[in-house]
C-alpha cells in the first residue's frame, strides 16, 4: 500500500471547523453525526492472522511530519477532526501551568497521565490533593478500577473497591482542581466547557495544533474532549518537544520523558517507548489513538478506526521503523500475538 500526502477530495482543509462550535457540549446526538469517515473508505493498516489464515482487518489513518513540520507521508484521512482522547493530556497539563499552578517532576508527569493505578500513582494523586486542601471526593472523574489488569487484580484482592483515585485520569483531575484553587475558580463546575480552566485548555490545544478545535464532547473521565485533526495532533506534540526550555509546553514534555512510569505504568507501551527511544514524547489515547514526537522535530499521529488497541502497537512500530527509528523496543511494541489454547497461533501485523 503506497503512502500519500494528499488528503481525499472531500476532506476539510486544515483549520476548517466542522460539527458544533468549539465551546458546545454535545452530550446527546442531534441530527446527523459528524466525525470520522466510514471505515470502508480508510486503508487497512493491520491484518489479523490466525493459524496462517487472515480472519480480519483494522483500518485507520497515519500521519508523519518531517523535521520541518510538513507532512512527510500519510495514509487515510489525516485532515478531518478526531477525538484524540487522552493524547490531548499534554496540552491539558500545559494549561494548568499557564493557569499558574506550580508542578514539576513526577507531579507534572502525572498531570498528563493515563496511569495504571499502581500504588505509587495512587499515593501521588492523594498527595497532590492534600497539598491543595482537597480529598478524593473533590475529583470529578468516576470511580474505577486500576487500568492495568494486574494492578486491578491486586486492588480487588486487597479488598479495595472502585475509586476516583484509581481511575486512570485522576492525576489530570487533581491538577485541574489544584489550578482552580490557585486561581480562586469554582471547583464544583471545573469540567464545564465554559469554565475558565477549560477555556484555557481549548486555547492551548488550538495553539499547539495550529488549528481550531472542531468539536467538543465529553471524555470517559467526564472532562471536555476537544477534536482536532491527526495532523494537528502531530503538530501539537512536535511543538512540545521543540518548545523553548522553561516554557509550560517544554516543561510538560521534559517531565513526561523523565518520568514515563508516571505517565503510564511499569508495564505500558508509552513507558517502554519513552525509555527505549531517547527524547521521544509519547501518549496513547482511548479508541486506539497514538501520538509521538521525536527530539529532531519529526512526529506522528495514528488512529485505528475501530478503536482496536491490539492493532495500535504493530502500526506504531511499523510507522517508527519507516521513519528510520532503530531500537529493540520496536519489536516489543509491535508484537501483538493471538492465542489458541493458551499458546501463540497468530498475530496482528501491520500491512504497510
Amino acid at each position: 500500500m503506497s503512502a500519500s500526502t494528499t488528503p481525499p477530495a472531500n476532506a476539510p482543509a486544515p483549520g476548517t471547523r466542522t460539527g458544533t462550535p468549539s465551546g458546545a457540549q454535545t452530550g446527546a446526538a442531534t441530527g446527523a453525526a459528524t466525525g470520522a469517515r466510514p471505515s470502508t473508505e480508510l486503508p487497512v493498516l493491520a491484518e489479523v492472522v490466525r493459524s496462517g489464515f487472515t480472519e480480519g482487518h483494522h483500518r485507520g489513518s497515519v500521519v508523519v511530519l518531517g523535521p520541518d513540520g510538513g507532512v512527510e507521508w500519510s495514509l487515510g484521512e489525516v485532515a478531518a477532526p478526531v477525538y484524540p482522547r487522552s493524547s490531548n493530556k499534554p496540552m491539558q497539563a500545559a494549561a494548568v501551568l499557564h493557569a499558574g499552578l506550580e508542578l514539576s517532576g513526577e507531579r507534572l508527569a502525572l498531570a498528563a497521565a493515563s496511569h495504571s493505578g499502581e500504588p505509587f500513582h495512587l499515593e501521588l494523586v492523594r498527595t497532590v490533593l492534600a497539598e491543595h486542601g482537597m480529598t478524593e471526593d473533590d475529583l470529578g472523574c468516576p470511580p474505577d478500577l486500576p487500568l492495568d489488569r494486574e494492578e486491578a487484580d491486586r486492588f480487588l484482592a486487597a479488598g479495595s473497591r472502585p475509586s476516583r483515585t484509581a481511575m486512570n485520569c485522576s492525576g489530570k483531575h487533581a491538577a485541574m482542581l489544584a489550578a482552580c484553587r490557585v486561581n480562586g475558580w469554582s471547583g464544583a463546575d471545573y469540567l464545564d466547557p465554559g469554565h475558565p480552566l477549560q477555556v484555557l485548555v481549548r486555547e492551548r490545544i488550538e495553539a499547539a495544533a495550529g488549528e481550531p478545535v472542531a468539536h467538543t464532547g465529553t471524555d470517559g473521565c467526564g472532562a471536555p474532549l476537544m477534536a482536532i485533526s491527526l495532523t494537528g495532533l502531530a503538530r501539537a506534540f512536535r511543538s512540545f518537544v521543540l518548545a523553548a526550555p522553561g516554557t509550560p509546553e517544554r516543561r510538560v514534555a521534559d517531565a513526561m520523558r523523565a518520568h514515563p512510569e508516571y505517565v503510564a505504568g511499569t508495564r505500558r507501551e508509552d513507558t517502554r517507548l519513552m525509555r527505549g527511544v531517547p527524547g521521544a514524547l509519547a501518549k496513547v489515547g482511548a479508541e486506539a489513538v497514538q501520538a509521538v514526537a521525536l527530539p529532531d522535530g519529526r512526529a506522528l499521529a495514528i488512529k485505528i478506526d475501530d478503536g482496536g488497541l491490539r492493532a495500535l502497537g504493530p502500526v506504531l512500530a511499523r510507522t517508527l521503523a519507516r521513519m528510520g527509528v532503530e531500537s529493540p523496543v520496536l519489536a516489543e511494541i509491535g508484537d501483538s500475538p493471538l492465542l489458541g489454547g493458551g499458546r501463540r497461533v497468530g498475530e496482528i501485523r501491520a500491512t504497510f
